[in-house]
């Protein structure tokens, strides 16, 4: 199988994935934190939604290089369900587009994270894609689940049933 037949493959799993997450986020609550060191419910939400976004950057340029305050990089929060699928669904079409323009020659070419001009992390595209932005989507997709449980929304199936939700 191609890398770039993978990573499409895997794109549209996440992006299913993804969508569930984010259908149940609770409107007017983007400034709940269940803990004062936690990040809002506003940007986590809105950070799950783009993140499938960050393969474009990936595959489109040789690095991303952030000053340490990064603000340039944050996604924007918005005030509903339908702002938050219609960002995941801009960010799907643009990972697509990459994926589908690529190379497997081109993702096995190097990619930087940067910050304040110091390489951070350097791999290979498709390794950064599988973990920059899959693995670690992941993660703030697990992270977002108990965000919604603390609001009393219903916690969709992801990778095996939920206490709401069967397959």
């Amino acid at each position: 199988m191609e890398l770039k037949s993978y990573l499409l493959a895997q794109l549209e799993r996440e992006a299913a994935l993804t969508r569930k997450a984010i259908d149940r986020v609770p409107e007017g609550q983007n400034d709940f934190k269940p803990h004062e060191k936690s990040m809002p419910l506003g940007y986590l939400s809105a950070l799950v939604a783009n993140m499938l976004g960050w393969i474009a950057l990936m595959i489109d340029h040789d690095e991303l290089s952030i000053n340490e305050a990064g603000g340039e990089f944050r996604p924007q929060v918005v005030s509903t369900r339908a702002e938050l699928v219609a960002a995941l669904d801009k960010q799907v079409a643009e990972a697509r587009r990459a994926l589908s323009g690529t190379t497997d020659e081109h993702l096995l070419t190097p990619w930087a994270f940067k910050m304040n001009g110091q390489v951070v992390q350097q791999q290979p595209r498709h390794l950064m894609i599988t973990d920059s932005v899959y693995s670690h989507l992941a993660h703030h997709r697990g992270q977002l689940t108990v965000y919604l449980r603390l609001n009393e929304a219903r916690v969709p199936a992801l990778y095996g049933p939920s206490a709401d939700e069967r397959f």
